[in-house]
């Protein structure tokens, strides 16, 4: 197994995308992933290791079997996906081929982060992940379909959770877990 110590982060962004494009930056899941990045910049204790730094940049003329390829170069090398799912994501081709590889070929567990909701009780309650929750899951098929597969971990867009997350050994591939749904169980 190759060096992977990467977070992948896999989020919807209109096609063709270039992070030189102006739209790309009003595009709200890409916002989150930036977050990320300045969330590291601002310090390097922070756990987030940005796959997309690793490997070439993807320009917005480039053709889809070379895409793919960068998108597949960029998941060997990670340990794990860092999903972004929101009421803004859609089912984009990219998106669909990043979530498939990665947990299909290469057995990524998944972090999803759930933007539009803060509080750990807005991700789960008793019986386990909220319907609103698992409502969001239909937007991403592939996701929703393979993700018994690998270990995911269901966090609402809080700073402290997402470090949590980024550093729980359980989502890695290297250590995880048994394939199941986690969650942050509620305070008392």
């Amino acid at each position: 197994m190759s060096n992977r110590t990467a977070n992948y982060a896999a989020f919807y962004v209109a096609e063709p995308f270039s992070e030189s494009n102006l739209g790309a930056f009003s595009t709200p899941d890409f916002l989150y992933y930036n977050q990320l990045r300045a969330w590291k910049s601002a310090d390097n204790s922070f756990p987030f290791i940005d796959a997309h730094a690793k490997t070439y940049s993807v320009r917005d003329g480039s053709e889809w079997e070379t895409l793919k390829r960068r998108l597949h170069d960029r998941l060997n090398v990670s340990k794990n996906i860092v999903l972004f799912l929101s009421a803004n994501t859609k089912n984009s081709r990219a998106l669909r081929e990043e979530i498939e590889y990665g947990i299909n070929s290469r057995g990524l567990p998944v972090i999803v982060i759930y933007p539009d909701f803060k509080k750990k009780s807005d991700i789960c309650c008793t019986t386990g992940i909220k319907k609103q929750i698992r409502d969001l899951w239909d937007k991403l098929p592939v996701f929703r379909d393979n993700m018994d597969k690998v270990a995911t971990l269901h966090v609402p867009y809080k700073k402290e959770l997402i470090k949590s997350a980024l550093e729980d050994p359980d989502l890695r591939v290297q250590t995880m877990v048994d394939p199941n749904a986690y969650f942050f169980t509620i305070d008392n």
